[in-house]
This record gives C-alpha cells, sequence and structure tokens, in this order.
C-alpha cells in the first residue's frame, strides 16, 4: 500500500497570488457602472426585481407579506445563481414591509439579518418570498422571510430579521 501524499503547505506568495487570481475571476477589479452612483441605486435594483406583491394583515395568523422575485441578470453571481447579497437585500425590504404592517409608519432600523443560503435560485427563475412576524414587541419586531422556488415549492433561502422601533422623543 502507497503512503499518503504529503501535503505542503503553500508559501505566503504562493497564497496571495492565488488569492489575487480567484478575486479577478469574480470581477473584483472591474469598474462599477455609473449608474451605481445615484443615490437610490440600491432601491431601484430590489424594486427592480420584486413584483406581485399581497399583504394579508390579521391578528391570527399573523401578517404576512408575499412577493415574487424573478432572478434577472442584474441580481445574479459569476455563477449564475441569484446573488448572496440580493437575496440579503430583499430579506431585508420584505421583512420591514412585513414589520411595517403591524407597526404602522413608526420608524424602524434593521438590527441584526441571518440569511441560511440552503439552494440556489438559477438565472431566469421565479422565486416566491414570503415574510411573516414572529414577534412584535414594543420596541422590536422580529420577522422570519422564506425563498422558495415557485415551480417546485423548495426552500432555497430563509432569513430571519430583527428591527428595533424608534422611541418617540417626550418633550
Amino acid at each position: 500500500m502507497a503512503p499518503p501524499e504529503e501535503r505542503r503547505t503553500p508559501s505566503l506568495a504562493e497564497s496571495r497570488e492565488w488569492t489575487q487570481r480567484f478575486l479577478q475571476r469574480l470581477g473584483m477589479d472591474a469598474r462599477l457602472p455609473l449608474s451605481v452612483e445615484r443615490p437610490d441605486a440600491y432601491s431601484a435594483l430590489v424594486r427592480g426585481v420584486l413584483s406581485s406583491v399581497a399583504v394579508s394583515v390579521s391578528v391570527s395568523p399573523a401578517p404576512r407579506v408575499s412577493c415574487t422575485l424573478v432572478v434577472c441578470p442584474a441580481s445574479i453571481n459569476p455563477y449564475n445563481t441569484l446573488h448572496g447579497g440580493m437575496v440579503a437585500a430583499v430579506a431585508e425590504a420584505v421583512g420591514m414591509a412585513c414589520a411595517r404592517a403591524v407597526t404602522g409608519d413608526k420608524e424602524m432600523f434593521l438590527g441584526e439579518l441571518s440569511t441560511a443560503y440552503l439552494s440556489a435560485a438559477r438565472l431566469n427563475s421565479e422565486v416566491e418570498v414570503e415574510a411573516q412576524i414572529l414577534r412584535k414587541g414594543r420596541s422590536v419586531v422580529v420577522t422570519t422571510v422564506e425563498f422558495r422556488l415557485k415551480n417546485t415549492k423548495k426552500l432555497c433561502y430563509t432569513s430571519r430579521a430583527t428591527f428595533y422601533v424608534m422611541p418617540l422623543a417626550s418633550l
């Protein structure tokens, strides 16, 4: 029986070179288009991939916000799947919409967002995004957001967001 091959540790120069090649393949040295310099570029991108919004506000079950996301070329990574940053941005937007369904027009901010990337949504696929309230308190609202492929109902991503309600100033 042959002895197992020993793995050698790459030198610092080799590691640096490998890392630089990896980042270049991802397009890290490419210039961003001028369109991203607009103040609303981030919001426009998220709004551009979402459609068919439905809001159901009732006491039982908890309020829900549902919409459809189409994986378009502007929202993919080099592997032609939905970019992780887009998943997080959509989870924040839809989670905030769901939180606003119970808090109204109160000022809120995102305190925490955790996302599990379970499977990939490929280019041109339709994804159903649904948010619902897990907990609502006076100063905090916790939502969960699920991303499922529309044709198979397969769960791709799941997020949990904590929003803090800004206290009103008492004068």
